[in-house]
């Protein structure tokens, strides 16, 4: 694999871990931050299925769940042939800290340099708005909504 090919985030959250990891795993509260519906069973095995936009569905299943420290789930979009459902692999791990909480995150198996910039970017914005919710923050609708 290679590393140009892996997309890494770090992104500082005033939260505790626990917060985090249940607006990662609880389907209600993931709408909170991102997407339209979701389905997500966080235990090896489980679905993870987001409407991320409300016109693209994120599909993979959960391999790894460590309550409150970390998920790793398979990734990939319905209806792709260049990055198909469970293709990718997103880790995410939640360290403690004494202000809130360090969210590191991996995306590995991502196929090209334009997928590895496009997911960067998705990722970006959804992290942003995550540390917004866990911070007890309130967003403004997704500018992304019905992004294909």
């Amino acid at each position: 694999m290679q590393d140009s090919l892996v997309v890494r985030r770090e992104t500082h959250i005033a939260a505790p871990p626990a917060a985090v990891f249940a607006l990662l795993t609880d389907p209600e509260k993931i709408l909170r931050w991102m997407g339209t519906e979701a389905d997500i069973d966080p235990q090896p095995g489980g679905l993870y299925l987001v409407n991320v936009t409300g016109a693209r569905f994120a599909r993979g299943s959960f391999r790894e769940v460590v309550p409150v420290h970390r998920l790793a789930y398979s990734f990939g979009w319905d209806g792709s042939e260049v990055v198909p459902p469970g293709s990718s692999l997103v880790e995410i791990d939640l360290i403690e800290q004494p202000d809130g909480t360090l969210l590191r995150l991996t995306h590995s198996g991502l196929p090209t340099v334009e997928q590895c910039a496009g997911h960067a970017e998705g990722w970006a914005h959804y992290l942003g708005r995550l540390a917004v919710v866990a911070a007890g923050g309130t967003l403004s609708p997704d500018p992304w909504e019905g992004r294909t």
